[in-house]
């Protein structure tokens, strides 16, 4: 079956105010011709970020997200933020589990869980992103890492709500780095993914969720990589930043 592709853009902490209304205005101008049918473009600003960009998104083919949420509505969790700020706020998608989230922030396959479960409850559409380190793929150990974060990430949940969430499949050590995983590499790893889950899901569900490339899409490599059969858009970083390469990004995914 046909999924569209979905390719959204992480700011990371990067872009102000001023820089992320400039960025979405720009971009906003380079995707005119883009049929919203065929894709889904999500930028992800910072917190303080989504107030600007906001308005001059309202309405378009360009859809608003965030890149973390908590777990509980309201309490004493200083730097957090909780869904029913993020819907509020206008957001529509929510970055859940990110690997700098993981590697710097103490996250772990429990709390993904809950925040996922906190997202889905306030009627959020979460990117729950899910990935190798590079010592644990050159270990032999990439399925035993994702099969597990599989299974706790998205504990609890049913074949239909599990169906309308987006994963992002991100090889650690591709992100930032410059270095990518061959397109075979990608696809091998997220029909695993797929497999994965259907065989918690079912058939039908595994064949609706869309799984993201994380690591390193850009332009020069986006249309090979959205050609597999299991690549449905990519979780974009440093090259969502700048409006003409990112609208170029999405140009190349959709000329698969």
């Amino acid at each position: 079956m046909g999924r569209k592709v979905i390719i959204a853009g992480n700011w990371k902490m990067n872009k102000t105010g001023a820089e992320g209304r400039a960025l979405v205005e720009a971009l906003l101008k380079e995707v005119a011709s883009f049929d919203p049918a065929e894709v889904d473009i999500v930028v992800c600003p910072p917190f303080t970020t989504l107030a600007e960009v906001r308005p001059v998104i309202a309405g378009t083919k360009v859809k608003l997200g965030a890149q973390n949420v908590h777990w509980e509505d309201h309490g004493a969790f200083t730097g957090e933020i909780s869904a029913a700020m993020l819907k509020e706020a206008g957001v529509e998608y929510v970055i859940i589990g990110h690997s700098e989230r993981r590697q710097y922030f103490g996250e772990t396959d429990e709390t993904v869980n809950r925040r996922l479960q906190a997202a889905l409850k306030a009627g959020l559409k979460p990117i729950v992103c899910i990935g190798e380190l590079l010592e644990e793929r050159e270990g032999g150990r990439t399925e035993e890492v994702l099969r597990k974060q599989i299974r706790g990430g998205f504990a609890g949940l049913d074949a239909a709500t599990m169906a309308g969430v987006v994963i992002a499949y991100e090889p650690v050590w591709a992100i930032g780095t410059g270095r990518t995983a061959t397109p075979q590499i990608a696809e091998e790893t997220q029909a695993f993914i797929r497999a994965e889950v259907a065989a918690l899901f079912g058939a039908d569900c595994a064949e609706k969720v869309r799984i993201q490339y994380g690591g390193s899409m850009k332009a020069a490599n986006a249309r090979e990589l959205v050609a597999q059969k299991d690549i449905d858009g990519g979780l974009i970083g440093g090259a969502a930043l700048e409006a003409s390469g990112f609208a170029k990004l999405i140009s190349e995914a959709l000329a698969k």
